[in-house]
């Protein structure tokens, strides 16, 4: 079947219906051995040093794996993605436009939808009978996250790694979900972790590589991921167009909060740590964040993919000490 990337979270049931290989572009770039290597790649091509290190990732990734066909995200995503689009067309990319409106507007998201049906040839009956199919996937991930939370039995980076791959299902619908299954059996047996700090990790996930280890090497642990977790679409709702018009992540902060707060409370979080990505303009959320959140908030940045260096390090273990000393 043909693959169809896309630069953030759309309908995939649209893509599924349609017969196509959904493919998170985030996802093919970071889990690349040579990510790295994309970045420079695009870089050498003309791409700025200060512009975001995931756009010039997903350039390169995209001309590396011999996708021709890409849905970029022009309202609710990246403030770079129109550009992305227009310079992937020049290697010969078809480039889809999809927007989520900025006033979260039932209407104008029903027509972006409906738009994309129609580019891809997708009925609204299949594109129903796959919203079924992964929610049922969904839903098991939604249990996953349970677990982290509330039994204590999964870390941050798992909980991390099953709800970013629900944006594309790993492209794989079915081995994806054989996945997660096999891991719900087996992480029932375990002893739950008995960590000092409970912590929720907002914003966009990393491109940091080691953030969550190092966090649990330090009495810590994250027991909500934020954006991840949207990816995994939570509220269990029916109807397509409310279910991404409840999903946060393209719309203001303010919506974002509101969902963020609740499961801070819920989640009995202690400590907030806020990832921000160089050259993004979500970078200017955090002024926001800081002011709306009762609780110590942490804000790190991250440019390329690497691990963290040693100045992060420092910062995040006077962090912890200091949120240990408060509690």
């Amino acid at each position: 079947m043909k693959k169809t990337g896309f630069t953030t979270s759309i309908p995939i049931e649209v893509l599924l219906a349609a017969g196509r290989v959904p493919v998170d572009l985030n996802n093919l770039f970071i889990t690349s051995e040579r990510s790295q290597w994309l970045i420079d790649k695009a870089e050498l091509e003309g791409f700025p040093r200060n512009i975001c290190g995931w756009i010039k990732g997903i350039y390169a990734a995209v001309l590396e794996s011999g996708i021709r066909e890409i849905v970029a995200v022009t309202e609710g995503d990246c403030s770079n993605a129109r550009a992305l689009m227009e310079v992937l067309s020049l290697k010969g990319i078809s480039a889809i436009p999809f927007a989520y409106p900025g006033d979260r507007n039932r209407e104008s998201l029903r027509i972006e939808i409906e738009k994309l049906m129609e580019q891809f040839g997708a009925s609204l009956e299949a594109v129903m009978e796959a919203k079924t199919r992964l929610d049922g996937i969904r839903r098991k991930v939604h249990e996953i996250d349970r677990l982290t939370w509330q039994e204590n039995l999964v870390s941050g980076q798992e909980n991390h790694y099953f709800q970013v791959a629900t944006s594309d299902m790993n492209s794989d619908p079915d081995r994806f979900e054989e996945e997660i299954e096999g891991f719900l059996q087996a992480v029932v047996s375990r002893k739950p972790f008995r960590e000092k700090i409970r912590l929720a990790y907002i914003g966009v996930p990393p491109i940091i590589s080691d953030l969550y280890p190092f966090l649990e090497s330090r009495g810590a642990r994250v027991v909500f991921n934020e954006t991840q977790r949207q990816f995994s679409m939570p509220y269990g709702i029916t109807d397509l167009v409310e279910q991404y018009r409840a999903y946060t992540y393209p719309y203001d902060i303010f919506t974002r909060l509101e969902d963020i707060t609740a499961e801070i409370e819920k989640r009995r979080v202690d400590a907030v740590i806020h990832y921000v990505q160089s050259f993004c303009f979500r970078q200017i959320e955090d002024m926001v964040v800081r002011r709306q959140l009762s609780l110590p908030v942490l804000t790190l940045e991250g440019d390329k993919p690497a691990s963290l260096d040693a100045r992060t390090r420092i910062r995040i273990e006077s962090f912890l000490e200091m949120v240990r000393e408060k509690s």
